[in-house]
């Protein structure tokens, strides 16, 4: 057991590994939430021990199973990132393959190996449909938004909070928890609710939780204050429920001296040559007309910036639809691409014959790619790996939108 303190309440509580577990008189969904994967981020920790008592002590009926998780235990007592490695990195079959030959691991090693067998435990005793969702906070200002891995049962969930949703941070990001549960199939959402520090972001947090519990049917509508919890979230979020798309990355290399230009905020417009950065004493200058995503403003953390822009309705119409008819089975009539294995979940690109074959076509289609060298691309396609039919007979997937 651990002591953390939020500065936002000025009050400190204890916890272990399991926050808590609720378990229901009903048969229903399990409901997995995480927070404080990085450890500087306890308004979800304390979001979700304030959520779950609530729903304890008022004796409200649940269906199916809740489990609240902390993340990063060490990181958490000591109110940083991480100690040693950021836990959100770590989740590549390779990094968990490793960790089986291994005897002697770092702190976050031990903290994932934690986390690893008490996810397996939780996927090995309880009854589908799994949600999965991790909470999180900026070093930044920002509206609540949800980040997703751009499969259709994670914007159909998604649609449902009345909040930005930005789809394809998994191209750019290499080990984060949520990417492992993705291509197992499983529905899973981020949640950023706000800046670290402010009394917002907990109770963004505690809003999005309970809308969580409301959308999956774990709790009906009329046992919480529904209204004041959306419209929080609408609020806080300026109306803006669109989808966007990130288009860039500053990837801060190891020994480069980055330092973030003051005042932005999170989705804050930005024109091309807007100087964004300071990068080795030399400027970083935006190269888009886009809208800046999550500045650094914190010591720890190897992105400086990401770069995001709209997507129009169409388009996401468009590839719900190609999606659906497995359009992608074309790709392989193209000279250069091919699939990696008969299971039809990656497809390798050679880019000296496959040029014509644009990012955006990829992404349509529901792949994102990852550089193996300079000719050649992997793609990787959450809809061929998605459990639709886990989640085919919820209610919220039964609706049009």
């Amino acid at each position: 057991m651990i002591q953390i303190t939020s500065k936002a309440l000025q009050k400190t509580i204890s916890i272990e590994r399991v926050i808590r577990k609720i378990q229901g008189d009903e048969e229903g969904p399990t409901i997995i939430f995480f927070s404080g994967i990085h450890g500087n981020e306890t308004a979800g920790v304390f979001a979700l021990n304030e959520v779950l008592n609530l729903l304890n002590s008022n004796k409200i009926n649940i269906r199916g199973t809740i489990y609240a998780i902390s993340g990063n235990l060490k990181a958490l007592e000591l109110c940083q990132r991480y100690i040693e490695n950021d836990l959100n990195r770590l989740w590549t079959k390779p990094n968990i393959e490793a960790l089986k030959n291994k005897n002697n691991f770092n702190i976050e090693e031990q903290e994932q190996i934690e986390l690893y067998h008490l996810l397996q435990n939780i996927l090995n005793t309880n009854k589908p449909p799994f949600y999965f969702i991790d909470l999180h906070t900026t070093s930044g200002k920002t509206l609540p938004f949800i980040t997703i891995n751009d499969a259709l049962i994670n914007r159909k969930f998604s649609k449902l909070f009345p909040v930005p949703i930005v789809l394809g941070i998994e191209e750019y990001l290499n080990g984060p928890l949520l990417s492992y549960i993705n291509e197992k199939g499983y529905l899973s959402l981020g949640f950023e609710s706000g800046q670290h520090y402010e009394l917002a972001a907990i109770k963004n947090s505690i809003s999005f939780v309970n809308l969580t519990l409301v959308f999956s049917g774990v709790i009906k509508k009329e046992d919480i204050d529904f209204n004041l919890h959306f419209n929080r979230l609408k609020i806080a979020s300026k109306n803006k429920t669109h989808f966007f798309e990130i288009i860039y990355l500053h990837k801060i290399k190891a020994k480069e001296t980055f330092k973030m230009q003051q005042g932005f905020n999170n989705f804050q417009s930005i024109n091309k040559k807007t100087v964004l950065a300071m990068s080795d004493n030399t400027v970083v200058k935006s190269k888009y007309k886009a809208k800046i995503f999550m500045p650094l403003y914190q010591a720890k953390g190897s992105e400086g910036f990401f770069i995001i822009k709209n997507i129009k309705p169409f388009f996401l119409k468009l590839s719900a639809l190609l999606r659906r008819v497995k359009a992608d089975n074309l790709f392989i009539l193209f000279p250069g691409v091919s699939w990696e294995n008969k299971e039809k979940k990656v497809l390798q690109v050679n880019l000296k014959t496959a040029k014509f074959l644009v990012k955006p076509l990829f992404h349509l289609l529901g792949y994102r790619n990852k550089q193996i060298d300079k000719t050649h691309l992997k793609l990787y396609n959450r809809e061929r790996v998605a459990k639709v039919a886990m989640y085919k007979n919820e209610l919220w997937y039964k609706k049009r939108c």
